[in-house]
């Protein structure tokens, strides 16, 4: 029998995403947190998927593995890079797609593409949190308020300066501002202007061209998306499953 079923996994430093492709459409796909054990995480998320549609491994001609943990997966088939995986899962997720800006948990990065999807450029962030999920996440408990709600509040508000971009420091500086009686509103949105201008940064070592497909887990974040299509000047398109381009192009590449 013809195997069609493939199965991508994207092992994130926060959360970790598996998508189960049949002939090149997703049909489920789910995100947990990445946990203690990447290894652990990964294959009770597959066992899961698995018995979720009445499959099991024989059926599944490949499982490919891609982010930061597929080092830890000795049972896949195959482990890609991050930068190959994005650039597949967005030509996806949107055809046009001509650049990725992904911004995940501990890294960003930028990626330029070729008319047929192929990598030209990439540029990353992976040695400080600032312009990160987890750097919002820290000033978001510093302000008492849950990182979800960002984009709502940040809508009603002024953008504050934030002058550091380091983690520990703006959590100082937050604290600071609070008590001198500036409104959360306003806070919020300096702190997501505080990344635009980290992604504009690191965007501009690169070639953005017109279409720039907008990845990673804070993709659900409109205030943060529209601040970003404002600075660059570009369309800034995303999806509901933009947060699993990497397991989508992982399991497209299987």
């Amino acid at each position: 029998m013809l195997k069609l079923y493939t199965i991508g996994i994207d092992i994130g430093s926060v959360a970790t995403k598996i998508v189960l492709m049949n002939d090149k459409k997703i049909v489920e796909h789910k995100v947990c947190p990445s946990g203690w054990s990447p290894k652990e995480t990964c294959e009770n998320l597959v066992d899961d998927i698995l018995c979720n549609n009445n499959l099991n491994k024989k059926d599944i001609k490949s499982i490919v593995a891609t982010g930061y943990g597929r080092v830890a997966l000795d049972f896949v088939d195959k482990k890609i890079t991050e930068i190959t995986c994005h650039a597949k899962g967005a030509k996806f997720l949107n055809e046009k797609t001509s650049a990725i800006i992904d911004i995940g948990g501990q890294d960003s990065k930028a990626i330029e593409l070729d008319d047929d999807g192929r990598v030209l450029n990439f540029i990353m962030n992976d040695k400080c949190a600032a312009g990160t999920g987890r750097f919002l996440e820290v000033i978001c408990t510093a302000m008492a308020i849950d990182v979800k709600e960002l984009s709502n509040i940040a809508y009603n508000g002024t953008p504050v300066k934030i002058n550091s971009m380091c983690t520990v420091f703006a959590e100082s500086e937050i604290i600071s501002l609070k008590s001198k009686g500036v409104k959360k509103e306003d806070i919020a949105a300096g702190l997501v202007h505080s990344v635009v201008d980290k992604v504009s940064s690191l965007t501009s070592k690169i070639n953005l061209n017109e279409e720039v497909f907008f990845s990673g887990g804070l993709c659900t974040n409109e205030y943060l998306k529209d601040a970003l299509q404002t600075r660059l000047n570009k369309k800034i398109n995303t999806d509901d499953r933009a947060q699993f381009t990497g397991a989508i192009g992982a399991a497209l590449l299987g």
